[in-house]
């Protein structure tokens, strides 16, 4: 596998896309505006509508993408069931990346992340129902797989929600997915910006020695959410093979001759990530690039694509990973991410 990408980007227009109307919630997001950047310049959608709640965001993607006429900008927010109503009205694929994130201001804040999270997801599934939108995929997290914070647990019961809603959508053509992957590499209080950041000091500050984590870079996401959208029949959870990253691999990577300080771990953290846990590998298939977890309870009629069974007791942890991340591939990745400010 080439660490640097996740695979070789589509060369012609994706059929799930090509002259087809996209929503994405969170669409001003880093992955949003990865995504958006991606349809305009390779798959020639009809529209492309970006929803979300921050107008000055809006109009700097507006001003990002010179205008693109394809675009459509709707403030808006998940927690508006009658507002999503009106924004997926004619959609043929919906992403649904609009979420509450930061894992001390979800703890600090349960309430809104959990309207946000989980009643969102909800307010989606609604909609896309009601509008019969054919494709929606909703982006999940490493985090969602047995959570050790409030995060976690929205992002659990949003992939429930989102896999689930298939049997709400007996009478209607939509269908619903959702894609779990690990950290994104440069990502809002990821490790590499930081610890760029700290090797001016001459000091980095680690939480654990032993601790790993998987990672993809924003452009290797993209590309796999665009495969999915292709490959989903309703109510998959796909999981893609990463590399895994040892936290100390990176500080040697980064700033070999810094002082490396332990602080310990965080609130909420893990050493070791999973992405898919022996009890779901029971019903979970293989594919040469990724998994997929097909839903505990398929109460609605649908053929999964059948691909390798995995092993009793199989579990997908970035501690028991067959590929690493080299310093080369580290380095590779982190240059063109900037510090922190």
């Amino acid at each position: 596998m080439n660490h640097r990408r996740y695979r070789n980007r589509a060369v012609t227009p994706s059929p799930a896309i090509k002259g087809k109307v996209v929503l994405i919630t969170g669409g001003t997001g880093s992955f949003g505006t990865a995504f958006v950047r991606r349809l305009l310049e390779e798959h020639e959608p009809a529209t492309v509508r970006i929803y979300s709640r921050d107008e000055l965001k809006q109009y700097d993607q507006q001003r990002l993408f010179n205008d693109d006429r394809r675009l459509r900008f709707l403030l808006g927010d998940v927690r508006s069931l009658e507002r999503l109503t009106q924004a997926t009205r004619g959609c043929d694929v919906i992403i649904h990346a609009a979420a509450l994130k930061q894992v001390p201001a979800c703890e600090y804040n349960p309430f809104e992340a959990v309207q946000t999270n989980v009643f969102g997801a909800e307010n989606l599934v609604s909609a896309a129902i009601a509008n019969d939108v054919p494709r929606v995929l909703a982006l999940s997290t490493d985090k969602a797989v047995n959570p050790v914070n409030l995060y976690g647990a929205t992002k659990l019961c949003a992939e429930k929600i989102v896999s689930q809603g298939n049997a709400y959508a007996a009478e209607s053509t939509a269908r619903f997915a959702t894609v779990r992957y690990g950290n994104v590499v440069g990502s809002r209080g990821s490790v590499i910006p930081l610890f760029k950041q700290q090797a001016e000091t001459g000091v980095l500050t680690i939480t654990d020695e032993g601790m790993t984590r998987f990672w993809i870079t924003l452009d290797q996401a993209v590309d796999f959410v665009l495969d999915c959208l292709r490959r989903m029949a309703g109510g998959e959870i796909f999981v893609p093979k990463l590399p895994s990253m040892r936290v100390q691999d990176i500080a040697e990577a980064l700033a070999p001759h810094c002082e490396r300080r332990v602080i310990g771990i965080r609130p909420g953290e893990k050493v070791h990530e999973v992405m898919l846990t022996e009890d779901e590998a029971r019903h979970a298939s293989e594919f040469d690039d990724h998994f997929r977890i097909h839903p505990s309870f398929p109460f609605w009629e649908v053929k999964f694509e059948k691909g390798g069974e995995l092993p009793p007791g199989f579990r997908y942890s970035s501690d028991q990973n067959d590929t690493w991340l080299s310093p080369d591939d580290i380095r590779a990745m982190a240059e063109p991410i900037a510090a922190v400010e």
